[in-house]
């Protein structure tokens, strides 16, 4: 396996990916997702495959099939001026093709993102991760993530 930066002729790949991770989340939560749609346009990755600050990563096999992806987003903190100011790099989404699942593609992935926030200056990775997802949850603790905060909702429909 190798991991790299995403190219254009992963963008394909990218989609049925997502598609993976959309299903996942529209039968946690079918309130707020649509299932069958996409979140981005082939327009919308070919910006972010370009933008430093928002990269993507795939995981591929030897013929350069994408197995996994994280989508990440550098930030600069603080969010106001009670807080010291660091970079962090947040996984925006971290898929492994459900054929994959078991096979350590997700650790590799989660590795090289956070060798990657090293190489960056971050002092942390972090990312979101929806109530319900409890395989998301645990792979994430295995990965030895701790949880920092925690949004709350309340619907009003």
């Amino acid at each position: 396996m190798q991991i790299r930066r995403a190219v254009d002729k992963d963008i394909p790949r990218l989609h049925e990916l997502l598609g993976q991770v959309l299903q996942i989340h529209a039968e946690i939560r079918p309130d707020i997702f649509i299932s069958g749609t996409t979140k981005y346009t082939d327009e919308e990755l070919r910006e972010m495959i370009r933008n430093d600050a928002k990269p993507i990563y795939v995981a591929t096999d030897e013929q350069g099939m994408c197995e996994g992806y994280a989508f990440c987003q550098l930030r600069e903190q603080p969010f106001s001026n009670n807080m010291v100011p660091f970079r962090s790099l947040f996984i925006d989404d971290l898929c492994v093709d459900e054929r994959m699942r078991g096979q350590h593609v997700g650790e590799s992935l989660f590795a090289f993102v956070k060798e990657e926030a090293k190489r960056l200056g971050c002092y942390e990775v972090t990312l979101n991760v929806w109530e319900g997802n409890t395989s998301a949850e645990k792979f994430y603790e295995k990965m030895g993530m701790k949880t920092k905060e925690r949004q709350m909702e309340y619907i009003l429909a």
